[in-house]
């Protein structure tokens, strides 16, 4: 346990660096989603009663979007510069590999989503200390990318990756994006737990269930 402990953090560790000195992942896609929200905000004039669920829809969108950004450069480094055969290589197991992988890509997107909020509550006039919001983006994170560097991994080795990951990617995860505005919508709206406890159970439940089921099939996606 040690061990795979060590290698998925190596490999976390690795990408955290590469990110911190080159700042090729972050930086653009919260340029990327910054410029999603200030569009939301001129778009649309929602009144009071509806500023919720607007501003619920705008937040989830551009972290979908951002997300996106951010899983096609998951595995993109390692291709373009040959690695991932030496990777692959390495005497761990390839279930250590996507832990490592799954958790950069966590680490970056909640980054993105940590600088974005604060803007996002500002244009909005939302209040931003919200503990159960911060408890749903974590657990809607975790199950995007759970899903997303399983299909990152899958469309880095095709030619139209841009397209074809969004197209594999997005049926999967839509019980994820639809549970986050919902909830999101309904703590905007002051309701209580009984309104979204339960789509806060729907995202853990698919947690478990994906981050496992993407570990064991990560070795097979790998190997193609």
């Amino acid at each position: 346990m040690r061990a795979y402990l060590s290698a998925a953090l190596a490999i976390f560790w690795k990408d955290f660096l590469l990110e911190v000195r080159a700042k090729e992942v972050v930086t653009p896609i919260v340029v990327f989603a910054f410029l999603v929200v200030i569009t939301f905000n001129f778009v649309f004039d929602p009144t009071p009663a509806q500023v919720a669920s607007v501003a619920a829809g705008a937040l989830w969108v551009s972290f979908t979007f951002a997300g996106i950004l951010g899983l096609g450069r998951a595995f993109a480094l390692e291709k373009e510069r040959d690695a991932m055969d030496g990777l692959l290589l390495t005497p761990v197991s390839r279930d250590a590999i996507y832990l490592g992988k799954l958790l950069s890509t966590v680490l970056f997107m909640l980054a993105v989503e940590a600088a974005m909020l604060p803007f996002f509550t500002i244009l909005f006039d939302l209040p931003f200390v919200l503990p159960s919001l911060w408890l749903v983006m974590a657990l809607s994170t975790l199950g995007f990318a759970a899903v997303g560097t399983v299909f990152s991994a899958m469309a880095v080795n095709t030619r139209a990756r841009e397209v074809l990951l969004p197209v594999l990617f997005f049926p999967i995860v839509v019980p994820v994006i639809i549970a986050a505005v919902e909830s999101t919508s309904a703590i905007y709206g002051g309701e209580g737990w009984g309104e979204f406890g339960r789509w806060i159970g729907l995202v853990a439940a698919f947690d478990a269930v994906f981050v496992v089921l993407s570990a064991a099939l990560f070795q097979f996606v790998v190997q193609e």
